[in-house]
């Protein structure tokens, strides 16, 4: 038999198939890239035998808990633990503290004859060593920012370097009123643990600096982590400039082609379309405060029309004069002020080769490219 394992390290380093003992409950809230959850209890057996726990102590507990998973129920659990044991020989079961539960599972494994390791500490030791490695980059690593106007493509810039941290990408939203995208975003917890898994891989490959897109606190529903964010607001600055004509191009493919196909190819043409309209719509009314009424009222009508012709004949083209008008009139004024803000930070400046030079001449001048 392998070894039980505390190496949360190499665990992570190899992308080791997990599965978590714990309650629905539990994994819905925080839990691993590609962990599959194969709970000992359900929610409300679990919730059976806490309240029993609190009530009549331990050994009353633990005796309820066999009592409501036998039988059937214990048969049908046993099978699916030992269907992922036997798919993944080299994986790993856990619980919350790498106590009883995972160790029942454990044991009742052996008895199939199946020999399958946990991981010491379970969750909850694996969740403090993913977060240590996130404040440890933040105290040893070096960190530089790419800004610019909306739609200069700074997340181009990212996707094209193997030292960045794509904080947009492991959100799963593009950082803007306009960013949901189809697919929900990840819980916190989930967030926290991508960026760090990112983190401890790109260090592992020797990667000592790292380029993010500058970012407010929130990245749609997900929060920065506190020590990022703070190092953010200091950290050097690479501005990305493009033209408005280029800058309109990009966001015309990301947020109205690429997001209707994407609705499209999850919802069906007719609902798929319906649902992209709706979303456009609502994340222009969201900022409807920060716009004014007139101007709300203007790039609505501007968007409705061209929504219009785009489901009458697939044409996009008439995106671009509210795409346009919402830049001039609405970020660039709004991102001007922070370039001002952030003036004295500004290493560099240029278009999309240029930074991409910069930023990859700057890693091996510092000594820090792997």
């Amino acid at each position: 038999m392998r070894a039980n394992t505390a190496d949360f390290s190499q665990i992570f380093l190899n992308d080791l198939p997990m599965m978590d003992a714990r309650a629905p409950v539990e994994f819905s809230k925080g839990a691993f890239p590609g962990v599959l959850n194969l709970p000992l209890m359900n929610d409300l057996e679990r919730q059976q035998v806490g309240t029993c726990y609190k009530q009549r102590g331990q050994e009353a507990a633990i005796k309820l808990g066999h009592q409501l998973v036998s039988g059937a129920v214990k048969t049908e659990r046993i099978a699916a633990w030992a269907e992922f044991a036997r798919a993944n020989p080299d994986g790993y079961l856990y619980c919350f503290r790498g106590g009883l539960r995972s160790h029942t599972v454990q044991q009742w494994l052996k008895e199939v004859g199946i020999d399958y390791p946990l991981v010491l500490g379970g969750y909850k030791a694996m969740r403090s060593f993913l977060l240590e490695t996130t404040e440890q980059a933040l105290a040893q690593c070096d960190f530089v920012i790419v800004g610019g106007l909306t739609g200069t493509g700074k997340t181009e810039v990212l996707a094209q370097l193997d030292n960045a941290l794509d904080l947009e990408g492991h959100a799963n939203h593009r950082g803007s009123s306009f960013g949901k995208r189809v697919s929900p975003q990840p819980v916190q917890i989930d967030f926290e643990n991508r960026l760090a898994i990112d983190i401890l891989k790109k260090r592992a490959a020797g990667q000592q600096q790292f380029v993010l897109e500058d970012e407010s606190r929130m990245v749609g529903s997900c929060t920065l982590p506190l020590g990022l964010h703070q190092g953010m607001q200091g950290y050097p600055l690479i501005w990305l400039e493009d033209s408005l004509e280029g800058r309109v191009t990009r966001i015309l493919a990301d947020y109205v082609t690429n997001l209707c196909a994407d609705f499209v190819a999850v919802h069906g043409v007719e609902l798929g379309f319906a649902l992209f309209a709706e979303r456009l719509q609502q994340s222009l009314s969201n900022i409807v405060k920060r716009l004014g009424g007139e101007r709300y009222q203007r790039l609505a009508v501007s968007m409705n029309a061209a929504l219009a012709e785009q489901q009458r004949s697939g044409a996009v083209e008439l995106h671009r004069e509210w795409i346009a008008g919402l830049l001039s009139e609405y970020y660039d004024p709004m991102y001007a002020f922070q370039q001002e803000s952030k003036g004295q930070r500004i290493e560099f400046s240029g278009e999309q080769a240029a930074v991409l030079d910069y930023l990859r001449d700057r890693q091996l001048r510092q000594g820090l490219a792997p």
